[in-house]
């Protein structure tokens, strides 16, 4: 947990740049298949903290879809538990815990996820935290009783960046993946696009318009630093991040048309990798950093094409519609997302890379900038509803959907951070 501890007691130093003051409101449609029904009880003391723990985790299990919550009230015993009575009111697991403050300011977090069949504990924690890290307990609660309950990685401890224009002022902004815990990264008179999060996740690479162009910049989340990696003649867009961390796939147009290039992260190695008449562009790694995906009108019209990391013979992997773009791999290397323009809408698509099979996971007509959670189970894309623009979310097989809005401004170039160890 070092690493993440220490991203978030960074982005808290950066907090005193600025936050954004309203945070996101989540609206959530439609429920996993074979819900899991899991009872949450209150934590015992749990006022004594900053954040209401038992909250927080129900509110993450619910969004996922995955689970059918049942409120348990507060359980003050944690040590004598009537498995039969939770078992007769449905509650296939139970999450019980309590809070206590620490002398030192502290609090002690502690839980349990019981088995009401087996009438036996599946897991606990034990963490002692700081006011500031409350939040961040919950969500490893709540992604602990999603794996130990599903067998599959949780991701509500995990951030979140995007954008936020309003008017002519842009904020790269980064959050907990449920929009809460907001924290400024940069603020620019200018366009922001493109944000990518580095492997580590303690790094953004994004395209800022400041020097009234494209270039791409790395920004260190903790330090604040921030390196110029791609500033050539033409356009600097489109950063993604090799799975090593070291290099950066990136779309340059210092050659007259737009091509793929590889970049090390401190701005030197550039390397031409796509070699078309077309228009190469929006690259993005393969999981294994084997492949490079990228989007190329080589075709006539806009495909998804994909190419070895250090370039070679691109081979098409989309072909159904006459208009796909902003390719994004799952982090199993089996699922693409991508938009796809169908009837003039663009909306979000995923397809299947070993069947061909394609589904629509979108009912919106104006999505754009997809990105996976980092367990390949949720994509996150930007959509406009209303005349404002808003982050959505849904689940690879459609069935669970969530919209992410704020009361000001349009958000957008929503990046799904990696997991944090």
């Amino acid at each position: 947990m070092k690493k993440l501890t220490l991203l978030y007691a960074g982005l808290a130093i950066a907090a005193t740049m600025g936050s954004a003051q309203a945070q996101m409101r989540i609206e959530i449609s439609g429920v996993g298949s074979n819900q899991i029904p899991v009872a949450v009880a209150g934590f015992a003391n749990e006022g004594v903290a900053p954040q209401q723990i038992s909250a927080i985790i129900k509110a993450d299990l619910e969004r996922s879809g995955a689970f059918k919550v049942i409120d348990a009230g507060v359980i003050s015993d944690v040590n004598n538990i009537d498995y039969s009575a939770w078992k007769a009111k449905g509650a296939d697991a139970l999450v019980v815990g309590t809070v206590d403050a620490l002398a030192d300011g502290r609090y002690d977090v502690r839980y349990k996820l019981l088995d009401t069949v087996k009438q036996a504990k599946i897991s606990n924690l034990d963490k002692a935290v700081t006011a500031q890290f409350t939040r961040l307990s919950a969500h490893l609660i709540a992604d602990d009783v999603y794996f130990k309950l599903t067998g599959i990685r949780g991701a509500f401890a995990t951030r979140i960046s995007y954008v936020k224009q309003e008017g002519r002022n842009y904020q790269l902004l980064v959050a907990d993946a449920d929009g809460e815990g907001e924290q400024l990264a940069l603020r620019s008179n200018e366009p922001i696009i493109s944000p990518s999060w580095s492997p580590d996740g303690t790094k953004v690479a994004y395209v800022s318009f400041e020097q009234k162009k494209p270039v791409v910049y790395v920004q260190n989340l903790i330090t604040r630093a921030r390196t110029v990696v791609a500033n050539e003649k033409g356009s600097n867009s489109a950063p993604s991040w090799a799975p090593a961390g070291n290099k950066l796939a990136v779309a340059l147009s210092k050659d007259g048309h737009t091509q793929v290039y590889t970049v090390n992260v401190d701005g030197s190695g550039l390397r031409r990798v796509s070699n078309s008449n077309g228009i190469d562009t929006e690259p993005q790694w393969s999981a294994d950093g084997q492949s490079i995906y990228f989007t190329s009108d080589r075709s006539g019209g806009p495909q998804i094409y994909r190419m070895g990391a250090d370039g070679g013979e691109a081979k098409r992997v989309t072909f159904s519609g006459t208009y796909n773009t902003s390719p994004r791999i799952s982090s199993d290397g089996k699922t693409l997302a991508y938009i796809s323009r169908r009837d003039g809408n663009f909306q979000l698509y995923v397809l299947d890379l070993a069947s061909g099979q394609e589904q629509r996971l979108s009912d919106t007509t104006s999505d754009e900038s997809p990105s996976f959670a980092p367990n390949g189970k949720y994509i996150m894309y930007a959509t406009q509803a209303g005349g404002r623009k808003s982050l959505a979310v849904v689940s690879v097989d459609g069935r669970v959907k969530q919209r992410l809005t704020t009361q000001a401004g349009n958000i957008k170039e929503p990046t799904w951070g990696p997991f944090m160890q």
